[in-house]
């Protein structure tokens, strides 16, 4: 969250590489904040990696977007959209989805190898 502002303060954001959009940077800023806001979520454990914790880290995540949004309004050269709101979630949406398909992935192969 604190790079998130911090890159948000800056009145000029220099070109991602690549050529990669502005909302693709958005998309994983927040891929990365939803998925290390699940792991926080859920007690730093594969275990408690559920759909509680999923629901609040992305909650979470969007949220921070709109405040994100609304800080901008106080930045020079910097101006809120929605479009990047859009991005924002749909960036936390995926990286909480990830983490779910990783613990399930675990889960699945703990049970395999327990079951030996």
């Amino acid at each position: 969250m604190a790079a998130i502002f911090f890159a948000s303060s800056q009145t000029h954001i220099p070109d991602l590489p690549a050529g990669l959009s502005n909302h693709t940077g958005h998309f994983f800023a927040y891929g990365v904040l939803g998925a290390s806001a699940l792991r926080a979520f859920a007690g730093v454990s594969w275990a408690g990696v559920a759909g509680l914790p999923a629901l609040k880290a992305t909650v979470l995540a969007s949220l921070y977007g709109v405040t994100d949004e609304l800080h901008q309004v106080f930045v020079a050269n910097r101006f809120p959209g929605a479009d990047d709101w859009v991005a924002d979630t749909l960036g936390a949406l995926t990286g909480v989805g990830l983490v779910l398909l990783l613990a399930r992935i675990r889960r699945s192969r703990r049970a395999r190898i327990d079951s030996v």
